[in-house]
């Protein structure tokens, strides 16, 4: 029996659909984004390209090399960091692994009508504190060899290696809490001397992650106005120099960081820059929106950071939110994306920063499972005793992070904190109905059980059962051929 899913993308492929090539809108200049794949149900990479094109967003960051999705950035321009994952670091320290990835990932794209590759990632975040040190003696190794490996590939001049750290590798103390007592963090202050110089000398850049919102969010006594771009907030002042936001200080510790390694003038990306919109209290539209509009404008601007000022170079984090993401950081962490799990825009989101209040260009083509969902049955409860632990269950296989204090789904009756759990599972299993069983405690519905802010989401047909249809398809074409003949 073929699957009901399945069938109703095949169905859909069946159909030739002719579409207006609509001009991209305008951006601030530069703008890129940051593409995460860690979700259950992901997009096709054919379909997130067109939405980055829809949008005119010219640059894009990612946290791996997938062939799928580099794939499909050929023939694009569309400018692309790669990377390579840190658990993939020991493995670069010898030079003919690194030589390797750099013959697999970057040159057999590298061609005309090919990838756009400028930068390769050489791990993500690999010196934050939390790590405890696994990958301090990895990281700069596996950069030099990257790097040596872009070189002899003939293609070091136009693709550098770097390593997107996070803001955790500087810090002013406490006593001193400005831009101008910055330094390297004491416990990896030599390596990253040698990591800054290394980099400059090979003209790549310096790339960090900068998160207003989490110098709000892990401070109860955090300015609140100071998280943001849109004045309000008591400015600081340092040596002359005053700040108004978090943003411009954070980015000038580094800038004094970095010249007191020795290079002043060192190029400096922003990896990683954004605000959640779910999971915990302060990860909300409204907050999103705010700083996003402030942002933009000061893109647009060109007005820089007192001790940089001019044009920054940036990706936003992220594109789109990922259900599969860790939680340790925060809840938050699955709801970064400017756009939905299946490509809506969330808020109006201006990326020119000239104040046009406008909603984004949404993902085309996405086909979403049935429109069923899963829910408590409230008729006949079977065994309520067991009610806790089938929750726990569904909520440490699927995403339930909406129903966190202060988020979207806070407020729902226990019923309904039950109900959002076990539609969860169940649209994360693909709507299997062995997936909505719980003891018998599960019913399956046909009435949207969305509320309010709370969104009870019916997920994306699945890659595989995408893959699976055109299979389907191909059959089909076969048998259809071979009757004609």
């Amino acid at each position: 029996m073929v699957p009901p899913g399945v069938m109703a993308w095949a169905a859909f492929i069946v159909l030739v659909v002719s579409a207006a090539v609509l001009p991209s809108p305008a951006t601030a200049d530069g703008v890129g984004v940051n593409w995460g794949t860690m979700m259950s149900h992901p997009m096709l990479p054919t379909t997130v390209v067109q939405m980055l094109k829809d949008n005119g967003i010219r640059k894009v960051k990612l946290f791996d090399a997938d062939p799928w999705t580099v794939g499909a950035l050929a023939g694009t321009a569309i400018e692309v960091m790669l990377a390579i994952p840190n658990d993939q670091l020991q493995r670069m320290c010898k030079h003919k692994h690194a030589a390797e990835w750099v013959k697999e990932n970057v040159t057999q794209y590298d061609h005309e009508g090919g990838v756009h590759i400028k930068y390769v990632a050489v791990g993500n975040e690999p010196f934050l504190e939390s790590y405890n040190g696994s990958f301090i003696n990895s990281t700069f190794p596996a950069l030099k060899n990257v790097q040596s490996a872009l070189d002899e590939a003939g293609v070091g001049d136009r693709i550098k290696a770097v390593v997107p750290l996070n803001a955790d590798v500087y810090f002013s103390p406490a006593n001193d809490p400005v831009p101008s007592a910055g330094s390297f963090r004491k416990d990896i202050e030599e390596l990253m001397v040698d990591i800054v110089r290394f980099l400059n000398s090979n003209g790549a850049p310096f790339v960090v992650n900068i998160y207003p919102f989490l110098s709000l969010n892990q401070n109860p006594n955090f300015p609140v106005e100071f998280a943001f771009f849109d004045g309000g907030s008591q400015p600081v002042t340092d040596k002359g120099a005053q700040y108004t936001n978090v943003f411009d200080a954070n980015y000038d510790t580094l800038v004094w960081s970095v010249k007191k390694a020795g290079v002043p003038d060192m190029k400096i990306t922003i990896g990683e820059i954004g605000w959640p919109t779910d999971g915990v209290k302060n990860a909300n539209v409204d907050y999103a929106k705010r700083f996003f509009d402030g942002f933009s404008r000061k893109m647009a601007k060109k007005e820089g950071t007192p001790l940089r000022p001019g044009p920054l170079d940036f990706y936003l984090f992220g594109l789109l939110d990922e259900d599969m993401k860790s939680v340790l950081p925060g809840n938050f962490e699955r709801h970064w994306g400017i756009f939905t799990f299946d490509g809506k825009p969330k808020f109006p989101m201006d990326l020119s920063g000239k104040g046009k209040d406008e909603y984004l260009v949404g993902a085309k083509g996405v086909q979403h499972l049935p429109a069923q969902w899963c829910v408590l049955n409230v008729e006949d409860r079977g065994d309520f005793r067991s009610i806790p632990s089938s929750v726990n269950y569904a909520c440490a296989n699927a995403d339930c992070t909406a129903l966190g204090y202060g988020s979207s789904c806070n407020g729902l009756s226990s019923d309904g904190n039950v109900s959002y759990a076990f539609n969860s599972y169940f649209q994360t299993m693909d709507q299997d109905v062995r997936a909505c069983n719980f003891d018998g405690l599960a019913t399956i519905v046909t009435t949207n059980m969305s509320t309010g802010s709370c969104l009870f989401p019916v997920q994306i047909l699945s890659n595989a059962q995408k893959t699976a249809a055109l299979s389907l398809m191909a059959l089909l074409m076969t048998v259809a051929a071979a009757g004609l003949a």
